[in-house]
């Protein structure tokens, strides 16, 4: 019974390892997009942005319908859907085909993630194995994250960028073929309520006509009315969803479940890791490649050792560290790392990029902070949750950081705009990610602080 818990739960991760990965594995390969297509990097940063917002935007609506249609029918296809989509990726010969293949990617992306955290929560019942599941979980998830810009490079270089995405294919068949064998058949739902896609379709419009407007803000003595226009159309989308939440009986998401501060918190705090990480490894691959003057494998091949220490640390100390700490302060030790990493990273460009600077501020965030921090605020978040609304929440605070993503990286590349240069570029860019760093430790401290507050008043009653 046990090794079949634990199959079903490596089935669910290697899902959400594939889609964790699919984020960052593209970071080296843009030189190579670039020269092909023959695009500026403003531009080839919408595979990107493309990608986490529709992720971000549907996550809920896979959730609704992991729990209405089945958890294991919407895993199998979102399964379906991100492996054809990444074949149709990896066979583009147009930027423009291979930009709308990436933000399908991020829709089965959204169907994958919901259920398999569905899946898992389902399986391991008991608080301690669901904790210790959920751990495992989310590690796959943060190694994914970390490991793509490894895998990125040196597959770029040694077969092309194509097979980022080819590579997707045999895994991704796989593991549907075993998911429909061993994963537990669906119990039938015969109280079917609508999934509001209507609202989620709302929130991805308008996030992309934000993110559409911010990114091109520098240019709008050229087209004003084109800019302005898909701002306020961008305001107007978001505002009728969140009437809609307001106002209709079935909402996609229930505006109750911000009464818990927990999730409060870690939706805000995965905001801004969004920002945070997103942006981190679009300017790393530059740094590492651009400015540094590294090939995309030499690259790939500088961070394969923190993809080892992700996995080190999610294995062996993370479980350890579990048991001293609180979610919130493991958060707040992540995010020390993270913010530690950013500060090498200035220092690295104020002192001419030395290479140890560089990778010691790599191994901080993307080794160290990432593992600790998505997985501690991921059971933050779900934390005060009743759990018949687990999978809603866990996707609510997956959709604030790849929404986080989208909008942190276009602000970024907005503000870089204006300071052309590329020693300002770099500088201003490291100079955001910290901002975003201080941002999400400020939400932590202040939660912690609240709950202090909390604890004594109750015991003064």
């Amino acid at each position: 019974m046990q090794s079949k818990k634990n199959l079903i739960l490596i089935l669910a991760s290697i899902g959400t390892f594939v889609e964790a990965l699919d984020i960052a594995i593209i970071n080296l390969t843009i030189p190579s997009i670039q020269s092909q297509f023959n695009i500026s990097s403003n531009s080839v940063q919408w595979l990107q942005t493309l990608y986490v917002l529709f992720f971000g935007g549907f996550l809920i609506i896979g959730g609704k319908l992991s729990d209405q249609l089945g958890r294991k029918k919407i895993f199998i296809i979102g399964g379906l859907i991100f492996m054809l989509t990444s074949l149709g990726a990896g066979i583009s010969t147009s930027f423009q085909t291979l930009a709308i293949f990436r933000a399908l990617q991020g829709l089965g992306a959204a169907f994958i993630m919901p259920s398999a955290l569905s899946i898992v929560t389902h399986t391991f019942q008991k608080d301690q194995e669901r904790n210790r599941a959920l751990g495992i979980f989310s590690a796959f998830a943060a190694i994914g994250s970390g490991s793509g810009l490894s895998f990125g490079g040196i597959i770029s270089t040694y077969l092309s960028w194509h097979w980022v995405f080819l590579i997707n294919v045999p895994i991704l068949f796989i593991t549907i073929i075993l998911s429909y064998k061993f994963l537990p058949s669906d119990i039938k739902n015969n109280n079917r309520e609508s999934a509001d896609t209507l609202s989620g379709i709302l929130l991805v419009l308008g996030l992309l006509l934000l993110t559409y407007g911010t990114h091109e803000f520098i240019h709008i003595q050229e087209k004003p009315f084109l800019i302005i226009g898909s701002l306020i159309v961008s305001v107007s989308l978001l505002l009728a969803f969140i009437y809609r939440l307001k106002n209709i009986s079935n909402p996609l998401i229930d505006l109750k479940l911000f009464s818990h501060p927990s999730l409060v918190t870690s939706n805000l705090a995965f905001f801004s890791l969004g920002a945070f990480f997103i942006s981190f490894l679009f300017l790393i691959s530059l740094m590492l490649q651009k400015d540094m003057g590294y090939s995309a494998a030499n690259s790939g091949l500088m961070l394969v050792p923190f993809s080892i220490l992700s996995a080190l640390i999610a294995k062996f100390v993370l479980p350890n560290v579990s048991k001293k700490l609180n979610s919130v302060q493991i958060g707040l030790v992540g995010w020390s790392f993270m913010l530690s990493g950013a500060l090498c990273l200035i220092f690295a460009i104020s002192f001419h990029h030395p290479v140890v600077l560089v990778l010691i501020g790599a191994a901080c965030i993307s080794g160290i902070g990432m593992t600790l921090c998505f997985t501690s605020l991921s059971v933050l978040g779900i934390r005060d949750v009743e759990p018949k609304q687990y999978g809603v929440a866990s996707s609510l605070t997956s959709t604030s950081y790849f929404l986080g993503a989208g909008i942190g990286l276009s602000f970024m590349t907005l503000m870089t705009q204006f300071f052309p240069s590329d020693w300002a570029v770099s500088n201003l860019s490291v100079s955001i990610l910290f901002i975003y760093g201080f941002i999400a430790v400020i939400f932590l401290l202040y939660f912690i602080i609240k709950e202090q507050k909390a604890m004594r008043t109750s015991i003064h009653y």
